[in-house]
């Protein structure tokens, strides 16, 4: 089969200004609500996608995984501060989602050699602020710190609680703005995704074809894909293994998962499986395809809102042995800028391990793996969903392949 070719009018830069003041608003009102909720007057992260999601600010992502070098701190109903990259405060003058912007400390013992004497400082400064704006009110949550800081916020009379949650809580109910942006970041994914598909033909190594992609989403206004995942032939079961330079041959089975950070920082996972060059796939082939493409369904029919998370996994499609205990290790997780809550784990014995209950405005991507011990390939199909007040939409639109879904 041919690639479906990519959509012209996929292609899209920067978000307009009122996406992006829209983004802003409505997130920040989600997490004011959140952190009134739950009793959270004051929060501090140091994690990049919780600082886009709080300020719509973006600032060298990646380079902020290897540690804390942007910060935010927010009051629940009052201003907002950024610590930024030194150098870089400029970027972010008049910007609507920060009140104060101040030069990040070096917190990180990978990179200042006086890490704690700056974990010391800005731990005064944290408190001083959090004392200006709540008084007596010493309670602060924080994320994605190191334990020196976390002591030295202890040190300075701080009561220090987990941010964690309620991030995950604010981000996991998507706002009006959030789904808008979504759904572009879904359409040059998709278009990426044909260009992939395009590039699938024997001799070609993984990481070729998979570069195709990347090339291809980042052309397109995208930012960077999370993981390497495309495999072919032997190399599709077991699952997990990362694109390489290994050769694609006629007939292979090729396994591909988008995780990719797209427009507006929002990601876009879903999966597909596709067969290599000119030759008609075997009837195994077809099988487990035929099988992974059933639990896909099954298990996307089971989500409703409303439904616990105990329930949907009691409902789940139940792969048969052989292919069991190589299946994928949960049932379906949450999407955002980044994945997140909820993560959806089997069935188990003994109490279920998630509270709670599908709820609309949740992104969620349903996954399904079925790995063949017999023939040492795989098939790894997934899609996502956006949930609704009366049901479930169906984000992801890319076809499957036509050859192996018979």
């Amino acid at each position: 089969m041919s690639a479906p070719a990519a959509t012209p009018t996929a292609t899209a830069a920067t978000a307009p200004d009122d996406l992006a003041s829209a983004l802003l608003t409505q997130r920040r009102a989600r997490l004011n609500q959140v952190m009134n909720e739950l009793d959270v007057p004051a929060l501090l992260t140091a994690d990049p996608f919780a600082i886009r999601y709080i300020t719509g600010t973006r600032n060298m992502l990646v380079h902020n995984l290897t540690g804390p070098d942007r910060l935010v701190l927010a009051f629940a109903d009052g201003p907002t501060v950024l610590w930024e990259f030194a150098g870089c405060e400029h970027l972010w003058d008049g910007h609507d989602g920060i009140d104060e912007i101040r030069e990040v400390p070096g917190l990180n013992a990978k990179k200042t050699p006086n890490f704690r004497e700056e974990a010391a400082a800005f731990a005064h400064e944290i408190a001083q602020r959090c004392a200006e704006q709540l008084g007596d009110d010493r309670r602060l949550a924080v994320e994605a710190l190191d334990a020196p800081v976390t002591d030295a916020l202890r040190a300075n009379g701080l009561e220090v609680g987990d941010a964690t949650w309620p991030m995950q809580t604010a981000m996991a109910i998507k706002q009006p703005a959030e789904i808008e942006a979504m759904r572009q970041a879904m359409a040059i994914t998709e278009a990426a995704t044909a260009e992939l598909h395009a590039a699938i033909q024997p001799g070609r190594t993984e990481q070729e074809v998979w570069a195709e992609f990347h090339r291809a989403l980042i052309a397109r206004g995208g930012e960077f894909v999370v993981t390497r995942l495309l495999q072919a032939g032997v190399r599709t079961f077991p699952y997990f293994q990362e694109a390489s330079d290994h050769r694609l041959a006629a007939g292979d089975l090729v396994c591909f998962d988008t995780d990719a950070v797209a427009l507006h920082g929002y990601s876009v996972d879903f999966s597909r499986t596709f067969l290599c060059g000119d030759r008609e796939p075997t009837e195994r082939q077809r099988f487990l395809y035929r099988l992974a493409v059933d639990q896909l369904e099954h298990n996307a029919a089971n989500l409703a809102p409303g439904r616990t998370f105990e329930r949907f996994a009691a409902l789940a499609f139940d792969v048969p042995e052989p292919h069991r205990e190589y299946g994928y290790y949960q049932l379906a997780h949450g999407l955002g800028l980044a994945g997140g809550h909820p993560n959806v784990p089997r069935s188990c014995e003994g109490p279920y391990p998630l509270p709670g209950c599908i709820e609309p405005g949740m992104v969620i991507c349903v996954e399904s793996y079925v790995g063949d011990p017999e023939t040492g390939q795989g098939v790894k199909v997934e899609d996502q969903f956006l949930v609704t007040d009366d049901g479930v939409e169906v984000m992801s639109s890319y076809p499957f392949d036509e050859r192996l879904n018979r």
